[in-house]
């Protein structure tokens, strides 16, 4: 009996398997019948989405531990507050879609990525904080960034458009909100600044990039780029989400 092959449909899908990487599966039959040969992908993130991430994680934990810093945290606090940056839009991510354990859980390189960024952000702080427009410019590369790995995997384990884009803008805005929370602060995306609106519209890109069947490189580019391109021509402009107007209290 022939073996059976089984691929994913779409050019974002097969980016999510190593190329080339198998798995083959021998399943014996009872008898004298021949044994049946199984050939499955392995899926693996590929190299260019795993450094999407690290590079997001890595923005973004600095960011945290500037925080940190501005709080008069310990070592720790900072670290934490690094992590939690970093790492937490994607374990919340990860835990709706049902990809447990998280990927940070299993790769130490989503780990180490940011306790290296607390570390140096905590040594070299006066140096990063003078810097924070170019902080809050690489924020925005990094909310790109996470839009479209985000809204990818949640593609890959079978969310539809809309869930699948909600979760892109939950992976890039889900560790800033626990940051501000665990610091004391109204999260930003609450006070006016234009951060979700940017991330959700890069993941709609990102979901018909994938629904148009176009290569991964060129997915991640449009959805990111608009995240991007809005989140900085709104930090330019300073444009800001409608308010409520009036007194407060009715």
């Amino acid at each position: 009996m022939p073996s059976v092959l089984v691929s994913g449909g779409s050019s974002v899908r097969r980016a999510y398997a190593s190329e080339g990487a198998a798995r083959v599966t021998t399943t014996a039959c009872p008898g004298n019948l021949p044994r049946v040969s199984t050939t499955l992908p392995v899926h693996e993130p590929a190299t260019t989405l795993v450094v999407l991430d690290l590079v997001g994680i890595f923005v973004f934990a600095v960011t945290g531990a500037l925080v940190g810093v501005r709080k008069d945290l310990d070592v720790f606090g900072v670290l934490v507050l690094a992590g939690t940056t970093g790492l937490g839009g994607g374990f919340l991510r990860d835990v709706l879609i049902g990809a447990t354990p998280p990927a940070a859980l299993e790769d130490w390189r989503y780990l180490m990525v940011p306790v290296v960024a607390g570390l140096l952000t905590f040594w070299f702080h006066p140096a990063v904080g003078r810097r924070e427009r170019a902080v809050s410019v690489l924020d925005a590369f990094g909310l790109g960034l996470f839009c479209v790995t985000g809204t990818l995997k949640a593609l890959e384990f079978g969310l539809g458009p809309i869930p699948a884009a909600l979760m892109g803008m939950v992976t890039g805005i889900g560790g800033g909100m626990a940051r501000d929370v665990l610091a004391g602060r109204v999260p930003a995306v609450f006070r006016g600044d234009l951060y979700a609106t940017p991330a959700l519209a890069g993941a709609f890109i990102t979901v018909g990039g994938e629904r148009l069947d176009l290569p991964v490189v060129v997915v991640a580019i449009g959805g990111a780029g608009v995240c991007i391109v809005w989140r900085l021509v709104a930090m330019w402009r300073n444009w800001q989400a409608p308010m409520p107007t009036g007194p407060a209290s009715v």
